[in-house]
């Protein structure tokens, strides 16, 4: 592993992941700073800039090209160049894109500095009443394949699980935890979090999977299991 050098050149910058006002002064620094941005999405990311004040060129970088991306971005941060990565909300490489360019810039010495800001499971877990002192971050479940042996391995699980889950599944991923974790087992379901319409709804399995057979279901969830006892 190469020695990192000194000056930093990628940034990883959280970005609100709701009210604009989350956003750090650190953060908004950066960007006005850096070369480039690396953005998820830069229609997205375009507006954000916007409203901060901040005419900054922009470079595409998600899931479907990084991996394509990664050794030209690292070449270019080796001669000099400053980058700050962004995802669309949150904190960029947590279900988000990220990882590989992080990796490859560890491998080749190239330092790099992750501010603190926005994630949306830290709140829901802190909000949901569990127990905060283990825990285990999941992100988003297999959609199909591995999904159930996922969830099997996790049945037994001691620590306070969470999840990431969008508004299309929302239901199925609760009666599947219903079905493995059992009806009983308590639930914490966040949405929108720092949102408008942000709300968290706590419960047992068997509570939530009725709440969510006729309720109206919206925005992005963050879904905290109790560990089991």
């Amino acid at each position: 592993m190469a020695e990192p050098v000194e000056e930093t050149s990628l940034y990883l910058v959280p970005t609100p992941i709701g009210n604009l006002e989350d956003i750090t002064l650190r953060a908004i620094r950066i960007l006005k700073e850096v070369d480039i941005v690396l953005a998820e999405d830069t229609r997205t990311s375009g507006k954000l800039l916007n409203h901060l004040g901040i005419d900054k060129r922009m470079h595409s970088h998600h899931l479907h090209n990084e991996h394509k991306a990664v050794a030209h971005l690292v070449e270019r941060l080796k001669k000099g160049e400053k980058m700050a990565m962004v995802s669309d909300a949150g904190t960029p490489g947590i279900s988000d894109p990220g990882f590989l360019l992080v990796r490859a810039c560890v491998q080749e010495g190239i330092k790099i500095e992750c501010l603190p800001g926005p994630t949306a499971f830290v709140p829901a877990l802190v909000k949901s009443g569990f127990s905060t002192d283990r825990f285990t971050f999941e992100g988003f479940l297999p959609i199909k394949k591995g999904r159930q042996t996922r969830l099997q391995s996790l049945a037994q699980e001691e620590r306070t699980m969470i999840f990431y889950e969008s508004p299309h599944r929302v239901l199925k991923t609760l009666e599947q935890f219903k079905e493995v974790f059992g009806a009983e087992r308590m639930v914490s379901v966040s949405r929108e979090i720092s949102k408008m319409f942000e709300e968290t709804l706590n419960g047992t399995l068997e509570e939530m999977v009725q709440t969510f057979t006729t309720k109206a279901i919206k925005g992005e969830f963050v879904i905290v299991v109790q560990g089991n006892k």
